[in-house]
């Protein structure tokens, strides 16, 4: 195999299977390693982001489901999906690169830990795009994310989940139409200002009614923002967040980056944050996106490198000079 390879790799010593092992389950799983982990595919995404010119960024945020067949650490009986899982959370920009994720015990709430998750994300993209706008289902209509949005200055659209209020605001939507049924669907929007007993001042709501061919209720969904677009527009924006959802369904299916079979919670997570590296990596200059076809065919760093070649992720016990690992564990 060290032939196959070539170069250095003729002449140096391979790692055996017990020290990538180790690798994986010891040395990257320490806390300072798990962060720049975290942090490598931001650095990553923001030297493609130079070659693209964009001004504008639009995050993606949501939660799936990694079912678990044995005794890993956190791993709970999850009521929602029926199984017992973890519950990692995921932020996508518009290209479809992985911003960051989170692997988090199976019983949280879906929104839980955000904080940790979007505020960097955030931070690294203030002062050097022009715009920033965020997406998310019900789960995290929450007035801590509102107000964290709005003090950074970003727009979101964030679906809202539906109360009596909200359904009295629009009660004239809600109305059979006169006449005989249409073959189609017919779609109506309002737009009006809310405010729920836990925020701190009215919000603008879209409204959405559809009126379906054979179905005797109307199909109602509400969305929070702080966009100035159209109704009909902001809806239209909402619903391409599915995109999202596609691409997590993609990873699982093509790389796997859920099978979290490791016995420790932090193997777990740095297994996680390995494989999904292979959803984001450097572009030539006439690619125009980094997805899942494309990094396919790249093989995940962690599984082709030295400890030593990344001076971010250190081993204990060794020293880096050089690039090259001095003295022994």
């Amino acid at each position: 195999m060290r032939w196959i390879v070539g170069g250095k790799a003729a002449k140096g010593g391979a790692a055996s299977p017990s020290q990538m092992g180790r690798f994986e389950t010891q040395w990257l799983a320490e806390p300072g390693n798990l962060r720049a982990l975290a942090n490598l595919s931001g650095d990553w995404i923001d030297s493609v982001r130079e070659r693209r010119s964009t001004q504008e960024i639009v995050l993606d945020m949501d939660s799936s489901v990694s079912p678990t067949h044995g005794e890993q650490e956190q791993s709970v009986w999850n009521g929602h999906y029926a199984c017992t899982c973890y519950h990692p959370l995921f932020v996508f920009n518009q290209f479809g690169d992985l911003e960051r994720c989170a692997l988090r015990p199976g019983n949280v709430h879906s929104a839980d830990g955000w904080e940790s998750v979007l505020k960097p994300i955030v931070a690294r993209y203030q002062g050097k795009v022009s715009r920033i706008v965020y997406r998310a289902d019900a789960a995290f209509a929450m007035p801590g994310m509102y107000e964290f949005l709005e003090a950074e200055g970003l727009e979101y659209a964030i679906r809202l989940p539906a109360n009596q209020v909200l359904q009295e605001r629009i009660s004239h939507l809600l109305k059979r139409p006169v006449g005989r049924p249409p073959h189609d669907a017919r779609r109506s929007y309002a737009n009006f200002r809310y405010q729920a007993g836990s925020w701190t001042k009215p919000r603008r709501v879209i409204a959405k009614v559809e009126w379906h061919p054979g179905e005797l209720f109307p199909r109602v969904g509400f969305i929070v923002t702080n966009m100035m677009r159209p109704a009909k527009k902001i809806v239209a924006f909402y619903n391409q967040r599915g995109t999202a959802e596609q691409w997590i369904k993609e990873g699982k299916g093509a790389i796997k980056w859920t099978r979290l079979s490791c016995r420790s919670f932090s193997a777990n997570a740095v297994r996680l944050s390995c494989v999904r590296r292979q959803t984001t990596g450097e572009v030539r200059p006439n690619e125009h996106q980094i997805g899942f076809f494309n990094a396919r065919r790249r093989v995940s760093p962690f599984l082709a490198s030295q400890t030593g070649s990344n001076p971010r992720i250190t081993s204990p016990g060794r020293a880096l000079q050089g690039g090259k690992p001095t003295g022994e564990q």
